[in-house]
Formats: C-alpha cells, structure tokens, sequence
C-alpha cells in the first residue's frame, strides 16, 4: 500500500501534481492485462445493472446509471474508466439490451440516436472527469468528490441537452424535459458517492 499520509492530510493538492493512485490501483497494485480485461467487462455489467433497476422517487423514478459512471471513473482511473464506459457503450450499439428501457424504447444505434444519445456521450466525459480528479486526489476528501461528482453531472447535462435540443427542437423547454426532473435523485447520488468513497479509502487505510 502507498503511503497515504501526504495525500490524507493534503487533499487540495495541485491538479498539476503527478498523478496518484486511485481505489484500485491500491488494491491491485500489479494488473495483468487479462486483470484490465475482466474490470472493464466486469464494470460494463455493473452499468447495464444500475441501467436496468429503477428506484422510486420523486418526481420521476431513477437509475443508479449517473453514480456508477462517476465511481467507475474515481475507483479505475481516468483510462480505464473511459474504456470501461466505452465498451459498455459499444455493446449497446451492437444491439444487446444494456441501456434504460430497452429493448421496449428501441435498441442499438436507433437507440443511441434518439434523445438519451447525449447523456451517453456525457457519461464517457464525466468517467473522464471523475477519474483524471481522483488521479490528482480528489478522490480522498469528501468535499472535493461532491465537487468532482457535481463538475461530472454538469458535462452529462450539458452534452445531453444540447443533442436533445439538435432533437426535439430548441424552442422546447430542454430543462425542464431533460434535467429539471432528475436533479433531487442526482443530488442523493452524490451523498451516496461522497459516503461510498469516504467508506472505501477508510476501510484502506486500516
């Protein structure tokens, strides 16, 4: 295990500093390739997972999709953590039925053109994000993963309304359809994430 004391008592290190290591790098310190394989297709089910199981809430029900791609990112890194979200991403194009509502809403590339596109473009930036902060350890204060997950959020909606708007047209009310409704879930995400990684790094330290 690295030593924990520099980046555990100076969380706001420069983002310019060289990178550290993430969750997973401290508990696989040696990956074979066959290791790297076998997370980015292990990572891929977790995200067809929390795709698939809706939670009650208000005011519209929610998937825990948003939180897995963040913790993918600060747990992987920010590579495979792309890769991971990549390959889940390219099994949908090929068909299988790994995004929300499929196949009733439609599968593959008829899928991925329709509204959802952007957000799905937006979950590779926001694993990007996420996992380049942890790299630069954002990842070991609360606060700065609150920060982190907001600035990953914000590249989803971003890049999500702006193809829905290409979609359905500019002169609909695009927050309202696309972000206003998901905005209470997505903050409950980020207690969960702030909480899940404050829990992870703890249990490390021991």
């Amino acid at each position: 295990m690295r030593a924990e004391q520099n980046t555990l008592e100076l969380p706001m290190q420069s983002t310019t500093a060289v990178a550290q290591r993430t969750l997973l790098d401290t508990l696989l310190q040696e990956r074979s390739v066959l290791q790297n394989i076998l997370l980015v297709v292990a990572g891929s089910l977790l995200l067809t997972l929390s795709a698939r199981i809706q939670v009650p809430f208000y005011p519209v029900p929610m998937t825990m999709q948003t939180l897995a791609v963040m913790l993918i990112g600060f747990a992987f890194g920010w590579r495979l953590g792309a890769a991971t979200v990549l390959f889940y991403l390219a099994q949908g194009a090929f068909g299988l039925p790994v995004f929300a509502g499929t196949p009733e809403k439609g599968i593959g590339m008829a899928y991925m053109l329709g509204t959802t596109g952007g957000y799905l473009i937006g979950f590779v930036v926001a694993a990007l994000i996420c996992g380049w902060l942890a790299e630069r350890g954002w990842d070991r204060s609360p606060l700065l993963v609150a920060i982190a997950m907001v600035i990953g959020n914000a590249a989803i909606y971003a890049l999500g309304l702006a193809w829905l708007g290409s979609v359905i047209g500019w002169d609909k009310p695009l927050v309202e359809l696309g972000m206003a409704p998901f905005l209470y879930g997505d903050l409950l995400k980020i207690v969960l994430g702030v909480a899940l990684l404050t829990a992870g790094w703890k249990y490390l330290k021991r």
